[in-house]
């Protein structure tokens, strides 16, 4: 039989359980609230079940069987057999792991867990319709809520995710098996994770862009080996091209696009699948924000301020669904300082330190201010680069393509930011992050002994290399 509504209050109600409402609701709990945490699907959201834990997986797995397969220079000759069903088996296990210790230590930080959609129907009160059927449905009362619904992604005309052959990451990262043939329209961060995944497993990829560079917003140094090592990889790439639609064929599908130059040709590829990857949007229809006054921006996004807040004080939104950078460790610190703000904590976010990371090969790590944006902030930049084929570690692993870069003020020292292409780029931003946060000087990092042989002492020798005395590398 159905259930009727009943009541229930709370101090927190956080709507969405990924990595910045789980994050939310664990902290807002050591923090001694009464906490609810409705979620829809899966303990961890997105990121950890569909997209940052399941693609760096296939990532490592189908690298583990290249690297195996081209290490004939080492003197190692293999021809590894890769099953795509057992290597799913392992990822969705890794996936599982996770999402249930997640799911522990929201009771073990005694957060009330709640399996359903939440919306709201006023500024203090939401109806939950509980998961599954004839489950009915709860109205709970609450002082404050956060918003942490995340993003999906975005379709474009004419290429339904309904359609057995149009896949978005979600079922990308889900397949069984690799297919002959992918058209990846795309060529952000995930576009080009998956072009580096599926190209490893023996598919032939072709990516379609309607800019003229893969990752758009990455500075062109940055992007290039990336490019590079895609190509090396069998990887066709076709820029100024826009996606407008695809068609059935004997041997499988046909997408067809337009150039965006006057003087260029459209295209009619030939392909098993495609794969759309032109970004992710807000999902924000689902919680009826309206109801309870909170506003959005004309994307979709909630405007928040530095303490997380919405337009109504006692409401939060975390996220993915709070705007740019949308990285699910914004979202974390997001949720965070959210939960100690409802705690009257003196919590409040900087984003001048936030890292970003592309997991393709080789890696891009960033964070802080780039060259071009230093100056336009008004800075005289101090610049150190130590490229890896100057690193005795990075010669040992065979991965010596990029380099690090430091961005200084040329007037007092100070670290203002940083940028990583190459090997374990995502590991090594860490340590120019932290330099930025603590206003650390260039200085600072090149006096820091590091281990060696590391990768890490690249960000040592380019801290060197900006003062002009740099030992392995010849000083600008």
């Amino acid at each position: 039989m159905v259930v009727g509504d009943v009541a229930t209050g709370t101090d927190v109600l956080v709507i969405g359980a990924g990595p910045g409402g789980y994050v939310a609701a664990i902290r807002a709990g050591q923090l001694d609230q009464d906490v609810t945490l409705v979620e829809k699907e899966a303990y961890g959201g997105v990121c950890l079940n569909h997209g940052c834990i399941p693609s760096k997986a296939l990532i490592t797995a189908t690298g583990v069987a290249h690297e195996a397969g081209h290490a004939e220079e080492m003197g190692i000759h293999a021809d590894p057999e890769i099953d795509v069903g057992e290597m799913q088996e392992w990822k969705d296990g890794v996936v599982d792991q996770l999402t249930r210790g997640v799911e522990k230590l929201c009771k073990a930080n005694q957060v009330n867990l709640v399996e359903g959609r939440a919306e709201f129907v006023g500024e203090h009160e939401a109806r939950v319709v509980h998961s599954g059927e004839g489950q009915g449905a709860e109205t709970v009362e609450f002082e404050h809520a956060i918003v942490a619904t995340g993003s999906r992604p975005i379709e474009i005309p004419g290429f339904s995710y309904a359609d057995e052959p149009v896949l978005d990451s979600k079922q990308a990262l889900a397949m069984d098996g690799a297919p002959d043939s992918l058209v990846i329209v795309g060529a952000g961060y995930i576009g080009m994770e998956l072009a580096g995944v599926f190209a490893k497993l023996g598919t032939d990829v072709t990516v379609v862009e309607m800019l003229d560079s893969v990752l758009p917003g990455y500075e062109a140094d940055l992007a290039r080996p990336v490019k590079k090592h895609a190509e090396s990889l069998g990887v066709d790439f076709h820029f100024g091209q826009s996606a407008t639609g695809w068609e059935e064929s004997d041997d499988g599908i046909i997408v067809h696009t337009d150039a965006a130059g006057d003087d260029d040709e459209g295209l009619s590829l030939d392909t098993e699948k495609v794969l759309v990857a032109v970004g992710r949007q807000p999902v924000t229809d689902t919680v009826d924000l309206p109801a309870a006054g909170v506003e959005t921006d004309d994307r979709g996004f909630v405007p928040t301020d530095d303490r997380a807040r919405t337009n109504k004080d006692h409401i939060f939104a975390v996220g993915d669904v709070a705007g740019e950078p949308m990285l699910a460790h914004k979202g974390s610190k997001e949720g965070q300082v959210a939960a100690e703000v409802i705690a009257g904590e003196p919590a409040a976010l900087d984003y001048q330190a936030i890292p970003s990371a592309v997991f393709t090969e080789p890696e891009i790590g960033t964070v802080g201010m780039t060259v071009a944006e230093a100056e336009d902030a008004g800075f005289e930049p101090m610049v150190g680069e130590f490229p890896f084929r100057a690193s005795g570690r990075a010669l040992t692993t065979g991965e010596t393509d990029g380099f690090v870069r430091l961005v200084a003020d040329a007037e007092d020292g100070f670290v203002l930011g940083g940028q990583v292409v190459g090997p374990e780029a995502s590991e090594l931003i860490a340590e120019i992050g932290l330099a930025v946060e603590m206003a650390a000087t260039v200085e600072d990092v090149a006096s820091t002994i590091h281990t060696h042989p590391t990768l890490s002492e690249s960000v040592m020798e380019a801290a060197e290399n900006a003062l002009g005395h740099a030992i392995h590398t010849l000083n600008r």
